[in-house]
């Protein structure tokens, strides 16, 4: 299968997927996850990391469990693939993320129910027009593995082989991924996470017209 091919069949399996998963899907407006976003659970980065992947960081202890529902929280995923598929560059060089697990509760675990580690795991897999080049998870706690564990077999070889756990003493091992690029509180010497956060919330508002439209073309 040539590039054109593969990423026609990845298009075909996304709206397909959007079409059967209208509950993360049918409503992308930014207004869903605002609250999300301005609590700093998720930035993109300035940079891209030396392979010309995008760069997105997530923090699971800015994420409230008893105010926003594990799709609220795939919901900011998918409004940020969006944004970014438009980019040749990231069409080209893929994204990889980065999971901050420090604050990771029973109360988050609770959220992610099989229906919803299958509903993630095709994004991942096949139903996105993005490449996933990498998942750096960080600080993850015991308690979080009976998550990753229910989540893993829907996954592709090829994607797990993309999965990094780094721990609590991932100073090092992530700066060696990610040299020059990463916020203060990730080892970085140039801006903070706060900085990311904002700049991209402030991006994705500017972006509502756009993730309207196409929220509308879904349902």
């Amino acid at each position: 299968m040539d590039t054109f091919d593969f990423i026609f069949q990845l298009l075909k399996n996304y709206y397909k997927w959007r079409t059967e998963c209208p509950e993360l899907s049918a409503d992308l407006h930014p207004r869903s996850i605002i609250g999300l976003l301005k609590a700093g659970y998720h930035g993109v980065l300035r940079a891209r990391d030396p392979t010309g992947s995008r760069v997105l960081i997530y923090r699971i202890a800015y994420w409230d469990p008893k105010v926003f529902t594990a799709y609220d929280v795939f919901r900011v995923s998918l409004i940020t693939s969006e944004l970014i598929v438009q980019e040749v560059e990231t069409q080209r060089n893929g994204v990889k993320a980065i999971f901050d697990l420090e604050g990771w509760q029973i109360s988050h675990a609770f959220q992610i129910t099989p229906s919803v580690a299958k509903k993630i795991a095709a994004v991942l897999t096949d139903s996105f027009p993005l490449k996933v080049r990498g998942i750096h998870l960080i600080n993850e706690p015991v308690i979080f593995h009976a998550v990753f564990s229910m989540i893993k077999p829907f996954l592709t070889e090829k994607i797990k082989g993309r999965i990094h756990l780094h721990g609590g003493n991932y100073n090092s091992t992530l700066l060696q991924h990610f040299p020059d690029i990463l916020p203060l509180e990730y080892g970085g010497t140039e801006f903070s996470m706060e900085e990311i956060c904002q700049e991209w919330t402030n991006f994705i508002m500017k972006s509502e017209d756009y993730l309207s439209s196409i929220s509308e073309t879904i349902q």
